[in-house]
């Protein structure tokens, strides 16, 4: 079971969000509409901000563990330094890890971190996002950013496989205006964005909320600032002992979306893999050896 100092202050609040006054409930809500940024102010700014009493402020940083509002802001604090942290000081927070063989040290974190994403990922979310991602109504537009990149690619795959309307968008953003322009009321976009958080997704996000799409955000524990235009967000755990993040659970649920859309839509979806199949014979691309 995931130990209150293993998680965000984001994730506390969403953990803690059924036994939380009504008081309390709005001021998580606020804070969670512009985390971490309102919870990095005075605790009167935080009060008025989100029109509640200063002792409201007080009793929920206990509820949520702890010792008062100022040990809470100093975790927003540390948060926001991890989010905007380099490679080289990610690589610093595990050089002395303990010993151990990399596979095993590494295999350990990322085992660590499919267990505190699932135990916190709430399955109707998921269920959300199949439902829209198996709609053939919408068309699916689908971006990452300089490392997400090649997990929005392999979505891409299998949903242009599964369904037809999938589009991938280009990685160069002075294309993306092009891309809005076809989104059309009710499309989805799915974006892939974790620290060090790109403004231009973010930019791209909110014209396509503009135009009525429903935005899916796969997203770190943090959480990008791209969340507050998704109706939808992944939070997964990325931390590993190296330079640079893990993509490994969000590539977990990329894949299970994957399977469970589908499932969900197997008739037509075995007709178009019978296609594809025909038409992948008739290139001779893969080796035959029958």
């Amino acid at each position: 079971m995931t130990k209150p100092q293993d998680q965000t202050v984001a994730e506390r609040m969403r953990a803690s969000f059924d036994r939380l006054t009504r008081a309390e409930r709005q001021l998580a809500n606020a804070m969670l509409a512009n985390y971490p940024v309102l919870g990095l102010d005075s605790i009167t700014a935080v009060a008025q901000g989100s029109g509640v009493s200063t002792p409201t402020v007080v009793r929920m940083a206990k509820k949520l563990g702890f010792a008062g509002f100022p040990e809470m802001q100093a975790a927003l604090r540390s948060e926001l330094e991890a989010t905007i942290s380099n490679p080289i000081a990610r690589r610093g927070r595990w050089a002395h890890a303990p010993d151990g063989h990399m596979l095993n040290r590494f295999a350990a974190q990322v085992m660590e971190n499919l267990g505190q994403t699932l135990r916190q990922l709430p399955t109707d979310t998921f269920d959300a996002v199949v439902s829209l991602l198996g709609d053939e109504k919408r068309r699916v537009h689908i971006v990452g950013g300089r490392i997400t990149r090649s997990l929005a690619d392999y979505l891409f795959t299998h949903l242009q496989v599964i369904r037809s309307g999938a589009t991938l968008i280009a990685p160069n953003a002075n294309t993306w205006p092009h891309y809005v322009l076809d989104m059309k009321e009710g499309d989805v976009l799915v974006a892939f964005d974790v620290r060090r958080y790109e403004q231009e997704l973010l930019r791209l996000a909110e014209m396509a909320r503009a135009r009525g799409v429903v935005v899916v955000l796969f997203t770190d524990q943090w959480g990008s600032p791209l969340a507050k235009q998704a109706t939808h967000s992944f939070h997964s755990r990325i931390e590993a002992p190296s330079a640079w993040d893990s993509s490994a659970v969000t590539l977990f649920i990329v894949e299970a979306v994957i399977a469970a859309v589908q499932d969900a839509g197997w008739e037509e979806t075995s007709t178009r893999v019978k296609m594809l199949e025909e038409l992948i014979d008739q290139t001779k691309m893969f080796r035959k050896f029958v």
